[in-house]
């Protein structure tokens, strides 16, 4: 997803039905959004950031981290909001 703007689609495969939790954070670790906090069923799945916080308001241009964690898995990237 680097770098987007104004949107940008996270994507992912699961290879059975997981809970699935999704959040943006700043660089300073601040939660920005919580993107996904639901069960997902098996299979390919995305969701997009339009760049907003959980207020609605829109973020400043930036770098930006989001986790994605279903089950035991865990994983963190980097991506660029260019404005």
């Amino acid at each position: 997803p680097n770098p987007f703007n104004p949107t940008t689609k996270i994507q992912f495969d699961l290879p059975e039905n997981e809970f699935v939790s999704i959040n943006i954070y700043n660089l300073r670790g601040s939660k920005v959004k919580s993107l996904l906090n639901t069960s997902i069923d098996a299979g390919y799945s995305s969701i997009i950031w339009d760049a907003t916080n959980d207020l609605g308001q829109s973020v400043s241009a930036g770098m930006y981290i989001y986790t994605i964690q279903a089950g035991s898995f865990r994983q963190t990237k980097k991506m660029i909001l260019l404005k």
